[in-house]
């Protein structure tokens, strides 16, 4: 008889990633990342345990959108209250805070669970090229 293997809170080593979004395309990008942050690259992903990395993305002012997506695309978010819908576009959301951008595309594509909340706090993005993980040694993240 075969057994399922199901990873136990102290077999999970967790390692850390740095990602360059210099020049990258964003949704391929955050597809990769999404994968990395639920640890499904690993031969020990448990679907109901956060089994993923850390990652670090720097340069993320530098990433790029196809087509026309950064003047076509839109950000909608609701007050709760009637006529309470606003929307930005990419662009707008792109001049204030870049890293925004990129941690929204990531986080999209996680599970919309507390597990899925718990992945998402592993991720730390940076406008620049400058971040402040240096003491856990990320090793780069080829995408």
């Amino acid at each position: 008889m075969i057994r399922t293997y199901s990873a136990k809170k102290e077999d999970i080593q967790r390692k850390w990633y740095l990602v360059d979004a210099e020049g990258k395309t964003l949704g391929r990008m955050a597809a990769q990342v999404a994968i990395v942050l639920r640890g499904k690259h690993k031969p020990t992903y448990t679907p109901h345990v956060d089994t993923g990395d850390h990652v670090v993305i720097v340069n993320a002012e530098k990433v790029h959108l196809t087509k026309d997506k950064v003047h076509t695309k839109r950000y909608y978010r609701h007050s709760g209250y009637p006529g309470g819908l606003k929307s930005e576009t990419v662009e707008e959301v792109f001049r204030r805070k870049p890293a925004a951008v990129v941690e929204r595309a990531v986080k999209g594509m996680l599970p919309k669970t507390p597990l899925g909340k718990q992945m998402g706090r592993k991720l730390k993005v940076y406008a620049g090229p400058s971040h402040s993980h240096q003491a856990q040694q990320p090793e780069p993240l080829t995408i």
